[in-house]
């Protein structure tokens, strides 16, 4: 099989702790990448958990408050987007 060279930019503090992390279990970075890609390939997707954090109390408080509002079929305390520049004095 012919191979191929990949280069990887990233910062060093990040490849410190990865090497780390795969040494740990007995591995290369180089070894880590390559079963990365061939998981791609086996699964014919990106093996990524992507989420965002979760949402802070304020964050929260505000996802509370519009679930209210649609409850009570209400369309919040604007009727339209110049209401809302207005409000925001834009």
């Amino acid at each position: 099989m012919t191979m191929a060279s990949v280069t990887v930019r990233v910062d060093v503090d990040t490849k410190l702790a990865a090497t780390k992390i795969a040494e740990d279990f007995g591995f290369d970075l180089s070894s880590v990448t390559r079963a990365f890609y061939r998981q791609m390939v086996r699964e014919q997707r990106i093996p990524l958990r992507l989420s965002y954090p979760e949402p802070n109390g304020e964050s929260l408080a505000s996802i509370r408050e519009a679930d209210e509002i649609i409850a009570r079929g209400g369309t919040g305390r604007f009727s339209n987007a110049d209401e809302v520049f207005a409000d925001l004095g834009i």
